[in-house]
């Protein structure tokens, strides 16, 4: 039996996927369809099924900022997965290590990081 039919992805055929770092971080959520982790085990980086632009896509592929996977692990349920990777750089695309850079603080959302780098410099 293929390990990806032992998984149970949601009526889109998706599934999400947690990014964490080896130390812990939370780096982004992501969906997967059966392509994109069949790719994902391939190669030994992550990729995705993007909800808006209807196609696969390898994390990083334009900025450079690669996920190499260390472990996948899925919850009891078999509908999640995590990834732990090695994060090549930043993760989000607006510049900051992880996608979660901004905390609620009383009634409003504060930055708690720094951007490691300029997003205009690479997506242009």
């Amino acid at each position: 039996m293929n390990i990806v039919d032992t998984l149970k992805f949601n009526s889109d055929g998706l599934i999400p996927a947690i990014i964490q770092d080896a130390e812990g971080r939370v780096l982004m959520l992501g969906y997967m369809n059966r392509e994109s982790i069949e790719k994902s085990l391939e190669t030994g980086f992550v990729h995705f099924w993007s909800r808006s632009r209807k196609k696969l896509w390898k994390k990083g592929e334009t900025s450079g900022h690669l996920q190499k996977i260390l472990e996948i692990k899925v919850d009891c349920d078999m509908d999640t997965l995590l990834f732990i990777v090695e994060q090549n750089c930043a993760c989000c695309h607006e510049g900051y290590y992880s996608c979660f850079w901004r905390k609620l603080d009383g009634n409003e959302w504060k930055v708690i990081d720094r951007k490691i780098f300029d997003p205009d410099r690479i997506y242009k």
